[in-house]
């Protein structure tokens, strides 16, 4: 029986040659207590995501009330492609004083190239152009410096290991007042609210590896 594929609802497929070319988003290293790994969609990280997008603050902003199988379908199409790279967050609960919980997966997150995606439609990408969506599952790092930590770690990562990439962008849901609140608290630059879809406003943010570097709005 043939399948339709899955499609990926934010990438673009009509897009230059130069875009098309752009290898798929890097995945940088991270120091202790963070780490960062690809989905593994042959484990339970498909169920484990699931889960986590059904919890009433991610569900409120991501909107993804999904079934496991299709979480696992919407990872497997992005490692097939060079659009995004559906992500797992990890911390040591020891840098927090509990050492007893250690190690564990915290958040979920989706690296991708703007250029290929639906926010290009608001400003001119460069191919190289690196974007990424967080979805932090456990509450106990919201509003104590973690997240916003790591969301520092992760653009310096991206520039290190990535020369050509000029810039990272983010646009989380408008109403995203804590997610807004810790990019400014690290120096992103607010571009404007825009309604990517009709049922869909964002807050377009940037940080730039160099103020030359700043995004042109279309």
């Amino acid at each position: 029986m043939n399948r339709t594929p899955y499609v990926l609802a934010r990438e673009l497929t009509d897009v230059p040659d130069e875009v098309r070319a752009a290898p798929a988003p890097v995945v940088p290293v991270f120091p202790e207590p963070f780490s960062l790994r690809l989905v593994d969609v042959d484990s339970e990280d498909p169920r484990t995501i699931t889960e986590w997008m059904r919890r009433p603050h991610l569900l409120e902003t991501w909107e993804q009330d999904w079934t496991v199988e299709r979480r696992h379908a919407d990872c497997s199409a992005q490692l097939a492609g060079t659009f995004s790279r559906p992500c797992l967050l990890g911390y040591d609960f020891t840098a927090l004083g509990d050492p007893e919980t250690g190690r564990r997966d915290v958040a979920y997150v989706e690296l991708y190239r703007p250029a290929k995606d639906e926010i290009a439609k608001l400003y001119r990408a460069d191919p190289r152009d690196m974007g990424f969506h967080i979805a932090t599952a456990d509450t106990r790092l919201l509003g104590r410096g973690v997240m916003s930590a790591w969301m520092r770690q992760l653009v310096e990562r991206i520039f290190e290991t990535e020369p050509e990439c000029r810039r990272v962008m983010c646009e989380p849901d408008y109403r995203n007042t804590p997610m807004r609140k810790a990019l400014e608290k690290n120096g992103w630059q607010h571009l404007g609210d825009f309604d990517i879809r009709p049922d869909r406003r964002i807050s377009l943010y940037t940080l730039t590896r160099d103020p030359a570097d700043l995004p042109v709005l279309r």
